[in-house]
């Protein structure tokens, strides 16, 4: 069997993928598109040593952040580590938010170039109808699918299309943790104020290197805290907005994981999660 864990930012992935890792002798892939470069710990909420606890994890920490990591690179690198995982007896678990790249990886699309874009952009829906307006006049605003698919066909030539793709593992449990908007909003902000003193010092670091990569100009909670050093916004507005876009992001992510996946839902219990733990196990049961 391989477990797959989706959902919305700060919904309990990472506890939970922990969890059936000690209980099925599991092995975690991640599956954050900003959590594979070196040195994005605080934003990405990386999951550190301690929180480990001794669980093997995969494809974190594997790209320097001057690099670009593409989709492409994803799904060959996912495949591997399905494998080797498989090749120890043990079962994967895939943890993480990035959809695109969870599909790319677990179902037969064919990506015919190494260079790959990543597809996973933070604009919103009439940010990228006006960049794509002039090739896709007739495109619809509110499909956000076609709009990136027609925005990144404008930067690269990829090929992710919306087709009749299969899956390409027959044994595959997708499990997706939910909560009301009121609380995973209330979690997002709560997440962003917790970490905002060491991600201030972790986002000057590469200030002061004077790196400007694409994943230090895309991902949320990093560029941001470039307009503060760039002395374009104050360090309130910054917070502001860190907290909005992870809002926002959240939004699409559960969006994705409903229309996109064959998703398992389960509710997150913050007052006791072995709740939740135990809502998993119990479906992982059942589908053995």
């Amino acid at each position: 069997m391989i477990i797959c864990i989706v959902g919305p930012t700060a919904v309990g992935k990472t506890k939970l993928s922990i969890a059936l890792a000690k209980i099925y002798n599991g092995e975690i892939i991640n599956a954050d598109s900003v959590q594979v470069y070196k040195g994005l710990d605080i934003g990405s909420a990386k999951v550190t040593k301690e929180e480990m606890e001794g669980v093997k994890h995969h494809l974190l920490d594997i790209v320097d952040v001057k690099d670009n990591y593409t989709i492409y690179h994803y799904q060959k690198d996912c495949r591997k580590s399905i494998k080797k995982i498989k090749d120890k007896g043990k079962v994967p678990i895939i943890v993480g938010g990035s959809g695109l790249y969870l599909k790319a990886a677990l179902y037969d699309y064919q990506l015919n170039f190494e260079e790959g874009e990543d597809l996973d952009y933070d604009l919103t829906n009439e940010e990228l109808y006006d960049a794509v307006k002039n090739e896709k006049p007739l495109i619809d605003k509110n499909n956000r699918r076609r709009l990136l698919r027609a925005y990144n066909k404008m930067q690269k030539n990829i090929s992710l299309e919306d087709n009749d793709a299969k899956c390409c593992y027959d044994d595959i449990l997708w499990i997706g943790l939910k909560t009301d908007d009121e609380t995973l909003y209330q979690k997002i902000d709560e997440r962003v104020d917790k970490m905002f003193p060491d991600l201030i010092d972790e986002v000057n670091a590469f200030y002061q290197q004077k790196i400007n990569s694409k994943a230090l100009k895309t991902a949320i909670g990093y560029k941001e805290l470039y307009d503060f050093f760039n002395h374009t916004k104050t360090l309130k507005e910054c917070i502001n907005l860190i907290k909005q876009h992870s809002r926002n992001y959240a939004k699409r992510q559960y969006t994705f994981f409903k229309n996109q996946l064959p998703v398992n839902w389960i509710e997150t219990n913050y007052e006791d999660f072995n709740k939740t733990i135990n809502d998993a196990v119990n479906l992982i049961e059942n589908n053995k």
